[in-house]
């Protein structure tokens, strides 16, 4: 059975004016998530500026999102590491927060073989009883999961069933699902992508896009999988102008502006990441408004 099936958001962390996390605002929006149809929570991702949290923060973003879902769709916590060690801890903290699966991004700049990929996943998934989403995102970790390598871990790791394929590549997302003949479930990494992936069997996406328009994200996936094609590719096409400008600067830097945008207090972000160029902020906002988006003056 899958983790979930339609769009997951990629959920961003919400900041203070002093830098903290926003843990009040975290619950509104996860519940601003949901109320529009969002199928699961991802928390502490890449669009969740996982790389600069705290240990404590990230425990903390994992309880409060367990809390505040109370069961009402699926919680992903981002629980990987370029350390083997660490991600076990992680996912070890994600699973007694009570998160219902993990997304475990490859190792990044230390990188790996694919055997090393394979004995990283290996022990990871032996030290835990959740399910687990491989990531894969090579154009921010320098490390391709090929497809092989994700077949063989879901062949032979029970709690390994599914991937987030970011890489962009959709030969290899198409061989993948060649060669997986339905033993790993498939999710785009790519809000551009989710038609394309899903007429390679995808049981979704994990969504940057679902922060700013969870309903409309939602609607692509279900419209697909209800047999609307047409409508699904439509409403796909409709966001790309949209989902071009969330990713004309560094994710999440467009979309925590987008959600400032829509009123929510997203804050700002932690250094490395600095606040959008005001011209890249302002065609932003044009597109927000395209596509049908309330924003604030």
């Amino acid at each position: 059975m899958s983790i979930f099936t339609g769009a997951g958001v990629a959920i961003i962390t919400p900041m203070k004016q002093d830098g903290s996390v926003d843990f009040d605002e975290l619950r509104k929006i996860i519940d601003f998530q949901i109320d529009n149809g969002t199928d699961s929570i991802i928390i502490c991702g890449t669009t969740g500026e996982s790389s600069v949290l705290s240990d404590e923060e990230h425990m903390e973003c994992f309880r409060v999102a367990v809390d505040q879902v109370n069961g009402r769709v699926p919680v992903i916590a981002g629980s990987g590491s370029n350390c083997t060690e660490s991600a076990i801890h992680y996912s070890k903290e994600a699973q007694k927060y009570g998160a219902d699966a993990v997304l475990l991004v490859t190792p990044y700049y230390n990188k790996a073989t694919q055997n090393g990929l394979k004995a990283h996943y290996t022990a990871i998934a032996k030290a835990i009883d959740l399910p687990i989403i491989l990531y894969n995102v090579p154009s921010r970790t320098g490390c391709n999961i090929q497809p092989q390598t994700a077949v063989d871990l879901a062949r032979n790791v029970d709690n390994i069933v599914a991937i987030k394929e970011a890489s962009g590549n959709i030969s290899q997302v198409a061989k993948l699902a060649q060669l997986a003949e339905g033993c790993i479930d498939i999710y785009s990494g790519n809000d551009d992508q989710i038609v394309p992936l899903m007429s390679l069997g995808a049981k979704g996406v994990i969504s940057v896009l679902s922060n700013i328009a969870p309903k409309q994200t939602h609607d692509i996936v279900n419209m697909y999988l209800k047999g609307d094609v047409k409508g699904s590719c439509e409403l796909q096409l409709k966001a790309l102008p949209l989902i071009e400008k969330l990713f004309c600067e560094v994710n999440p830097i467009p979309v925590k502006k987008a959600m400032n945008l829509l009123g929510f207090s997203a804050g700002s972000l932690r250094l490395p990441l600095t606040e959008m160029e005001e011209e890249h902020a302002a065609l932003l906002r044009e597109e927000m408004i395209k596509f049908g988006l309330k924003v604030v003056d």
